[in-house]
C-alpha cells in the first residue's frame, strides 16, 4: 500500500524495472507503442492509489478522471491497491478485470483477458491472493476465495477455483497442476 511519497516513488521505480528501466518516449505515443498506455495506465493508478490513502482529495480527484479514463480507452479495470511493487501488464486487448478484495505480491505479470472475480453474485467477502513472481497467461481466470502460491504460473484460459501451492504450472479448466516443483507431470501424451 502506498502511504507516502517515498513508497510511490519506489513503486514506480519497481513497476519501470518491468519496462527494462525504460520509461516509454514521446516516440512511443506518436507510434501508438503499446508500452506507452500500459506505462501511464500504471502511473496513473499508482498516482491514484497515492492520494486515496493520503487524503488529498483534489488531487486524487485529477488523478481519478485520468485514470478512469484511461480504464476505459484501454478497456482495463484494475482496482486501487491491489497490485504491490514491479508489476507488468505485458499488452493491450482484451478487457482486463482485476476484483477489489484481491492483493497481488511482487513482480507479477498479467496478459489481456485475465478476469480475477467472484465466483457467486454476492460473495462480496471473499479475497483472491496471489502470491510474488506469479504469471498469468492469456484470458486466465481466477474465481472466488483462492489464494495462490509465489512462482505460480497460471496457463492461457486456464480457469482457477481452488488454491494453488508455490512453484505450480497450471492448465486446463477447471485448472490442474502440471508442474509442480520443477518435477514434470505425466500428462498422458508422448511416448
Amino acid at each position: 500500500m502506498i502511504l507516502s511519497k517515498t513508497d510511490l516513488k519506489y513503486y514506480l521505480s519497481e513497476d519501470l524495472k518491468r519496462f527494462e528501466g525504460r520509461k516509454p518516449t514521446l516516440k512511443d505515443w506518436l507510434v501508438k507503442n503499446e508500452s506507452w498506455y500500459i506505462w501511464h495506465y500504471i502511473y496513473a493508478l499508482r498516482h491514484v492509489e497515492y492520494h486515496l490513502n493520503t487524503s488529498h482529495k483534489l488531487r486524487y480527484l485529477y488523478w481519478l478522471i485520468r485514470y478512469k479514463r484511461m480504464c476505459f480507452n484501454l478497456k482495463i479495470d484494475i482496482k486501487p491497491n491491489n497490485l504491490g511493487p514491479g508489476f507488468r501488464l505485458m499488452h493491450l486487448g482484451a478487457l482486463v478485470r482485476i476484483k477489489r478484495n484481491c492483493k497481488i505480491g511482487l513482480n507479477c505479470t498479467i496478459l489481456p483477458g485475465v478476469v480475477i472475480g467472484n465466483k457467486h453474485l454476492n460473495s462480496d467477502d471473499d479475497w483472491a491472493i496471489i502470491g510474488n513472481n506469479c504469471y498469468i497467461g492469456l484470458g486466465a481466470k481466477i474465481f472466488g476465495k483462492v489464494t495462490i502460491g509465489d512462482n505460480v504460473t497460471i496457463g492461457a484460459n486456464a480457469v482457477v477455483t481452488k488454491d494453488i501451492p508455490s512453484n505450480t504450472t497450471v492448465v486446463g479448466i477447471p485448472a490442474k497442476p502440471l508442474i509442480i516443483n520443477n518435477l514434470c507431470k505425466n500428462t498422458g501424451g508422448g511416448k
